[in-house]
């Protein structure tokens, strides 16, 4: 598509989610890519403008570039769909299901999609019979964050408390999730396809929201170092796993591969970030598409319904 194609285009971005400080490095970087393509694009920050301002704005695309709650969760997808405007990502019930880890579960554990087994916790849960039951080390994390907000690794049952309040803080569904030792991975997906394979390494207990957003020493490794017979087959069930949401469009699949090399699928992220330290630019330069080419592939993507 020529630049002039996609008429004039809304980058979302900023928000009122726990995750508004990314998404406005996210939106930002997508904005300048696309202004830098000859794209009609205009920022516009849900947070500071209402959806009457959107219909004032008479725009032919939306680029979704917010993270978390009112953006990542089907409610502005929802909002687009009544508006007739084509946006970028996966639809309304797609991306609730995936911004709700407890659904995700479910969903995922009746397609056969391997997941780390878990509980939901309470008020009044018995944290010392879900350590008993999960073991530890276990990840205590809110269903309806992103970016690690309010997550935890817990290594002593003594910990769980801190834990389940730090997460209650955020949501007040939280997940206890068995921890998977092995190896970290993260898979995106554009157009239907699984890109190259990306191994975290961080010194920290866990890859957390400053392993992602402002640490030097996070390691991001691609090649991952799978045989590209086994590399193949995980982006196989990355895809399943993606569909099996009804995901569309692009987005990002992060599990952990077992010591016997089975992967265990954690979650989909629907609206990735698109930072200097995200992870689906960083596999799109592996196959030689750059952050523009990137930007503009996922922009053709946008439709409605």
């Amino acid at each position: 598509m020529n630049a002039q194609d996609y008429g004039k285009v809304a980058v979302l971005f900023g928000g009122r989610s726990a995750e508004r400080e990314v998404s406005l490095k996210s939106g930002g970087m997508v904005l300048r890519a696309l202004q830098g393509r000859g794209v009609d694009a205009h920022a516009f920050d849900p947070r500071e403008r209402d959806l009457a301002a959107l219909i004032a704005g008479r725009f032919d695309r939306v680029f979704i570039a917010l993270h978390g709650r009112y953006g990542e969760d089907g409610t502005i997808q929802g909002a687009l769909e009544l508006l007739g405007i084509p946006y970028t990502g996966s639809g309304v019930l797609a991306s609730a299901l995936a911004m709700d880890k407890w659904r995700t579960k479910l969903v995922w554990q009746s397609a056969g999609i391997p997941t780390p087994r878990y509980e939901l916790l309470g008020a009044h849960s018995d944290l010392a019979a879900v350590v008993a039951r999960l073991g530890l080390p276990l990840m205590v994390k809110p269903a309806n964050e992103g970016s690690s907000i309010g997550m935890s690794k817990v290594r002593a049952a003594g910990a769980m408390e801190e834990a389940y309040a730090l997460a209650a803080n955020y949501d007040s569904v939280v997940l206890a999730e068995q921890f998977i030792e092995g190896i970290e991975l993260t898979a995106g997906v554009l157009g239907g396809e699984a890109l190259p394979l990306i191994k975290l390494e961080t010194p920290r207990d866990f890859y957390d929201y400053a392993a992602k957003y402002l640490a030097d020493d996070t390691r991001y490794i691609i090649p991952c170092g799978l045989a590209p017979e086994a590399e193949a087959a995980v982006q196989r069930q990355v895809l399943a796993a993606f569909a099996a949401l009804g995901c569309r469009g692009w987005g990002r699949v992060d599990l952990m591969l077992d010591a016997a090399g089975r992967p265990w699928f954690i979650e989909v992220n629907t609206s990735p970030g698109m930072t200097d330290h995200s992870l689906v630019p960083m596999a799109a330069r592996h196959i030689g598409l750059s952050f523009e080419d990137l930007v503009l592939r996922i922009l053709e993507l946008a439709h409605v319904g």
